[in-house]
């Protein structure tokens, strides 16, 4: 599939906290470019306090004054309206399924073409959201599903579905978070420190090359059980390493004084 571009759209939002709200659910998502047209209210505190962490998409916004002064700056792209209720004679589509349409139909994603298909995602005011001119506008009108009472969505919330559901459907490079399971585990046998490992059973006077379970084997899987993170495993290789040092220094100690090492065939020693 061709890559592709999301882009967030507000048109005349009523509440800085909504923006700011957007403005994280983007981060959350990797949506770049948060776009403000003629919007009733000023940037303050509101916004920055409910942008939290995804400070970046509110303070790199862009705001036009109106759609004509959108259309003469933005890329042309495939622009998605978010609604309830039905344009001038235009059936309100749910938005997963405009999505799988979009992927196998529209011969934009079908060409090999380095550039991204810009996506634009837009989202009315608070009060009554996109009004039938502004459908218009928009080569989508869309809604997004609810299975209460309550059908109505804050813009926030909005904007986070509609992202979460386009990288449900399209895909995206997915956080990886510290101490998260991976699906591959060979992406931490990569960096496991079998080498030191070994080295430091040998150290301690026991066998590696028997088969089946021995030392090595039962600690290794151990380590690995919970998949641990390349950080973790980069600890297990400092501290497995200074244990290599400390026990050669007392081997080292116990020869000169006449005694066996500790890592001699003789167990029992």
């Amino acid at each position: 599939m061709r890559d592709f571009t999301l882009n967030v759209v507000l048109v005349r939002s009523l509440y800085d906290s909504n923006i700011g709200a957007s403005a994280r659910a983007m981060s959350n998502m990797g949506a770049q470019n948060l776009i403000l047209i003629d919007p009733k209210c000023e940037i303050t505190l509101s916004a920055h306090q409910a942008a939290a962490s995804g400070q970046g998409p509110l303070q790199a916004r862009k705001v036009y004054s109106s759609w004509q002064d959108f259309h003469a700056n933005e890329p042309e792209g495939i622009r998605i309206s978010f609604t309830a209720r039905d344009g001038r004679g235009r059936q309100v589509q749910d938005y997963q399924e405009t999505l799988n349409w979009l992927q196998k139909e529209d011969s934009r994603f079908q060409e090999k073409d380095s550039s991204a298909v810009e996506i634009y995602l837009i989202f009315g005011p608070e009060d009554w959201g996109l009004s039938a001119e502004d459908l218009e506008l928009t080569h989508f009108a869309c809604s997004i599903p609810t299975f209460g009472d309550n059908w109505s969505l804050n813009l926030g919330q909005a904007v986070l579905l509609a992202l979460y559901t386009t990288r449900l459907a399209w895909g995206g490079n997915k956080t990886v978070l510290d101490g998260q399971t991976r699906t591959k585990k060979e992406k931490s046998l990569e960096v496991f420190p079998e080498k030191s490992l070994k080295t430091w059973i040998n150290e301690m006077g026991f066998e590696t090359d028997e088969r089946g379970m021995n030392a090595y084997s039962v600690l290794k899987r151990m380590l690995l059980h919970n998949v641990p993170t390349s950080k973790e495993l980069k600890i297990l290789e400092t501290v497995l390493q200074q244990g290599i040092r400390k026990l050669r220094e007392y081997n080292e100690l116990r020869e000169k004084n006449g005694l066996p090492a500790i890592n001699t065939k003789n167990k029992n020693n």
